[in-house]
């Protein structure tokens, strides 16, 4: 497994904690940055990380603005990607196990570090459960491909 990670200005501080964790867990990851605290535009990071996912070179990934809401929305937008924005560990647990996510959004203006490495742990040791479940997540790439945008 390796993790694309990336963040915008409003998610950096949050982001060095994440990355404390990743390393302690012995997790490889790439970081997309940003790597300082001056303003940048997030629609960019949440691209990189996208494109990271659906182009393979690495299995999932986490963005982290100041809410987790834009990083998301433009995560979303790219065929093939299900961003997950989530603020406790159930609806982590839930993203990966119902919904396949696999981006995981955080807001750090929203949690606090000590509940935003749990939710990153538990959402990358939770398994996809497939089943009734994968029905839905393949409707939703029909629905990308209904509108000529899917990832195949």
């Amino acid at each position: 497994m390796e993790v694309a990670l990336g963040s915008d200005h409003g998610g950096f501080i949050l982001k060095q904690q994440i990355l404390k964790f990743l390393e302690q867990e012995q997790i490889a990851y790439h970081d997309y940055g940003v790597f300082s605290q001056e303003p940048c535009d997030y629609p960019d990071i949440a691209l990189a990380v996208a494109e990271a996912v659906t182009g393979g070179d690495c299995s999932c990934g986490i963005l982290i603005c100041g809410t987790g809401i834009g990083v998301s929305i433009v995560a979303n937008k790219v065929p093939g990607i299900r961003a997950a924005l989530c603020h406790d560990t159930f609806s982590a647990r839930m993203a990966r196990s119902h919904n396949n996510a696999n981006v995981l959004a955080l807001g750090e203006r929203v949690i606090g570090p000590g509940l935003a490495v749990e939710i990153v742990r538990v959402w990358l040791n939770t398994g996809f459960e497939g089943g009734r479940h994968g029905r839905r997540v393949d409707k939703i790439g029909s629905v990308e491909r209904r509108f000529g945008r899917a990832l195949e």
